[in-house]
């Protein structure tokens, strides 16, 4: 049996309607939603836990992990089915994609905005769970959007994010770039620098 985690327990979980449970109970799906494709109509169990959802809550100090499942191909096909069942496919073009996505982000920093430093920390002190589910709700439509462009420009996104962390690593060694914020032109093999003319 498969158990989720809701990230805002709100009216927009699963389409308002399907889910029986509230906050801190088990409760099972009444019937597949788009988000829950996945589960391929079979009844599951959700456990609906704010407080133990590090994407709700923040989680506790340490290292922060992503759930397991969905994969990414997962999103990309739940996402390519609900464009699909509205004909969207027209609007989902990469020049629309591309800018829906910055305006995404740009909700995204709005969200930051005005923020002092401390409350903009890793694990968010201070923000209360609303502005937490609003941000799990921003950087979903960001994430939506980015597959969808890589999707239309033929991108394989998990590929192409490994060979850019390999990239990465040959552009910022470990040993010399440690502890530091320079751009990677700093850390290439220059040649010696030409002398002037001897007099």
């Amino acid at each position: 049996m498969l158990t989720l985690h809701c990230v805002s327990g709100g009216p927009r979980c699963c389409r308002g309607g399907c889910l029986v449970a509230g906050p801190g109970e088990v409760g099972v799906l009444g019937s597949p939603c788009d988000s829950l494709r996945l589960l391929q109509g079979a009844q599951a169990a959700v456990k609906i836990s704010e407080a133990g959802d590090q994407g709700a809550e923040g989680g506790t100090p340490g290292e922060f992990t992503f759930s397991a499942d969905p994969s990414l191909e997962d999103i990309r096909r739940l996402q390519a089915e609900f464009v699909a069942e509205r004909g969207w496919g027209q609007f989902h073009q990469p020049r629309n994609l591309l800018l829906a996505l910055v305006g995404e982000v740009g909700e995204v920093a709005e969200l930051f905005q005005w923020r002092a430093e401390p409350a903009a920390r890793a694990g968010l002190p201070g923000w209360a769970p609303g502005e937490r589910a609003a941000l799990a709700e921003e950087l979903s439509d960001v994430l939506l959007y980015l597959v969808s462009l890589a999707q239309q420009c033929r991108v394989d996104l998990p590929r192409a994010a490994l060979r850019k962390l390999d990239r990465n690593r040959a552009r910022y060694p470990a040993h010399r770039a440690h502890g530091s914020a320079r751009k990677y032109t700093h850390y290439q093999d220059r040649p010696p620098a030409a002398c002037g003319p001897q007099d």
